[in-house]
């Protein structure tokens, strides 16, 4: 058994966190002995997400640089070396047998000084447009893992394997779920069922969308299920009764999506890829907010595959009404949805991932 050490750097947003745990948790698994430490941005989400999930974090002093001239981006040079000088402490002291990075601002200071001292590095790319940070990495690292195609554009192709995002694995069975889905979130059998999901803060648009159409999903005969996000649920929970129940957030996903007949999500790429895996049929509402858009480009890279609806925040008072309507009216549209976005699941990811961080370790051996 060997004594690995693992750094792992990824943070900012959930879609680059829980990847990184997800990695950790499947090496962890295949070497018990193996020590872990994650790299995070000090003021970030992963400081408290990391060591939920039972692992060690330290933090730098990093963040993005804004578009507008901001206090923010005059501290960024500061921020920088200091974030340079504290990662090569970090990996003299630790001496990791590999790097992961997953995104975000914290794993290109890692990273660098890392790939510098000839220590080989891995990255995770989950969007089917690359973040700022992992573009800028791509040149140092040994591996680079994504879940799209096409990415050649961005990264070097002999470095690229496609292994897809990593996902949970109680997804993989939820169509034996459904009577116990139903049960549990309390909604009838014999009825479809709307999931509605805008992240875990939640989303206005979508919110407000769903809000609005509430007489139509009750004239349809359909009930919603409404994750609203804890930002919003003070102000939407009035709206639940015996077919609309309102979440400000789900814990039990597996059992949501067996419950659901038709999800409206956004299109986050760890959204995109368990939706893939679950095969229900989607109408993705990209939030337009995001870094480049990525989010329009993940849906536009499933919809493009006749596997979704999409439906850009703009459109939604001209469009949505036609297009939930026909939807929820053709069992054979949803049925040649699931299946087609089914085809695009990746559901080894993980251990995929996994295969090619202990590659790279083999080759320095």
């Amino acid at each position: 058994m060997n004594n690995y050490k693992f750094i792992i750097s990824g943070g900012g947003t959930g879609g680059h966190i829980y990847p990184a745990i997800a990695i950790a948790n499947e090496l962890k698994a295949r070497h018990p002995d193996a020590e872990f430490l994650f790299v995070g941005a000090s003021d970030r989400m992963e400081m408290e997400k990391v060591p939920q999930a039972g692992y060690e974090i330290e933090g730098l002093w990093i963040s993005g640089i804004q578009r507008k001239l901001t206090l923010k981006n005059l501290l960024f040079p500061f921020k920088l070396i200091s974030s340079l000088w504290k990662a090569t402490k970090i990996v003299n002291r630790v001496k990791p047998d590999v790097v992961i990075g997953t995104g975000g601002f914290a794993s290109g200071p890692l990273l660098r000084v890392a790939s510098g001292k000839g220590i080989p590095c891995v990255l995770q790319e989950q969007n089917s447009y690359p973040g700022i940070t992992n573009r800028l990495l791509a040149g140092k690292a040994r591996k680079i893992c994504v879940a799209y195609d096409g990415l050649e554009r961005f990264f070097p192709a002999e470095k690229i394997v496609k292994t897809g995002n990593p996902v949970r694995q109680d997804l993989l069975d939820v169509r034996t779920k459904r009577v116990e889905a139903l049960e549990f979130f309390q909604l009838q059998p014999g009825k479809k069922v709307l999931l509605v999901l805008g992240g875990s803060l939640g989303a206005r648009a979508i919110n407000e969308l769903v809000k609005k159409h509430l007489s139509l999903f009750r004239e349809k005969d359909v009930q919603v299920l409404w994750q609203c996000g804890k930002l919003y649920y003070e102000e939407f929970e009035k709206y639940t009764d015996n077919t609309i129940r309102v979440h400000a957030f789900i814990n039990q996903m597996a059992l949501a999506y067996a419950a659901a007949d038709v999800v409206i999500s956004r299109a986050g790429a760890g959204s995109v890829s368990e939706l893939s895996i679950v095969g229900k049929p989607v109408i993705f509402i990209p939030s337009p907010h995001v870094a480049e858009d990525h989010q329009t480009r993940n849906a536009l890279a499933v919809t493009e595959k006749n596997a979704a609806v999409l439906i850009r925040e703009k459109d939604l008072d001209s469009n949505f009404e036609k297009e939930f309507t026909a939807l929820i009216a053709s069992e054979e549209r949803q049925r040649e949805l699931g299946e087609n976005i089914r085809k695009l699941a990746l559901p080894d990811a993980t251990g995929d991932i996994a295969d090619e961080i202990e590659k790279c370790i083999r080759k320095e051996k």
